[in-house]
């Protein structure tokens, strides 16, 4: 799954625990008529990912939906979701044309030729 937009934020990497669990958040806020604001988490080795992104740039994060079931100390069972990251790239921020054909010189197209007024008429509708 991908989720695209312009990055609104982009956090520091936080380090949890004795084990040294590393986290960092973006937030992408997606170009659509409700403009949606996604906070997707990139976890441990990928934290390092977003170190040559800024605040305003296009993007593209590739994503996993993660769930989890928890149970709190009263017996009661909590369900919790997350966007986790895994890949990012940048977007052209305009659409340049790169990929499109260039046209060719109007001096390289040649006339039609010798049109006749019942040359007009040879198409069956």
């Amino acid at each position: 799954m991908e989720v695209q937009g312009r990055i609104k934020m982009v956090g520091e990497t936080q380090t949890f625990g004795s084990n040294g669990f590393r986290k960092r958040e973006i937030v992408v806020t997606t170009e659509e008529q409700y403009p949606q604001h996604i906070m997707v988490e990139f976890v441990q080795d990928k934290t390092d990912l977003l170190n040559s992104y800024q605040v305003g740039q296009q993007v593209k994060i590739s994503i996993n939906l993660r769930g989890r079931e928890w149970v709190n100390p009263q017996g009661e069972t909590k369900y919790f979701n997350s966007i986790q990251g895994w890949r990012i790239e940048a977007l052209q921020a305009d659409a340049s044309g790169e990929n499109v054909p260039p046209v060719p010189p109007m001096d390289a197209f040649e006339p039609a030729g010798d049109l006749k007024e019942e040359d007009h008429d040879d198409l069956p509708f």
